[in-house]
């Protein structure tokens, strides 16, 4: 229940459902995302504002993929749309804030430790607009137990790959729907 107020946040703040995830890709509408490794411990849950969600019981933590495709709130800064994310933390000490190349984009990378719910917890977040989109990944845990599972969060999120309309998740290309 740690993660209650992220989770609300996660539910003001994104839209949307899952279309279908398969196999490690979600298609979500016209938009195709292959996600990272997925380890065992992770036992899927299901959140209403996220299109992939995770439970790492061992290390008490939660990550949480999102794509908005057409929001309103597209156009803004990638550090206002990671202030959306932690909406309702307090007591925020940013670790690290880098503008980092991220699936041939550049993505707001950060590293925070806060209060949620007046209990101290460590995230790991990367916000990212590709192709009229958003995507947001989120890894959360107290932080005695954060860097246990941190390096399993950075290949799921490294491992992102959103395809372009024409394009097949592992890189190769579809021919336009209107070719004969």
């Amino acid at each position: 229940m740690r993660v209650r107020g992220l989770l609300v946040c996660l539910v003001l703040c994104a839209c949307g459902r899952t279309d279908t995830l398969h196999d490690g890709t979600l298609e979500k509408g016209d938009t195709r995302i292959h996600l990272g490794p997925v380890p065992p411990e992770w036992r899927p849950i299901q959140v209403d504002a996220a299109d992939a969600a995770y439970r790492d019981e061992a290390r008490q933590g939660s990550v949480l993929f999102n794509v908005r495709c057409g929001a309103r709130d597209s156009d803004a800064p990638l550090s206002v749309l990671t202030e959306h994310l932690i909406m309702g933390t307090t007591e925020r000490e940013f670790d690290s804030q880098e503008t980092i190349p991220f699936d041939g984009r550049e993505a707001l990378h950060t590293l925070m430790r806060a209060k949620l719910d007046g209990v101290p917890m460590q995230y790991d977040i990367y916000v990212m607009k590709k192709n009229g989109c958003v995507y947001d990944l989120v890894y959360v845990a107290p932080p005695d137990r954060f860097s246990q599972g941190a390096p399993a969060f950075e290949a799921f999120a490294r491992g992102l790959h959103a395809a372009t309309p024409n394009e097949q998740v592992g890189g190769r290309k579809d021919a336009p729907a209107n070719d004969p």
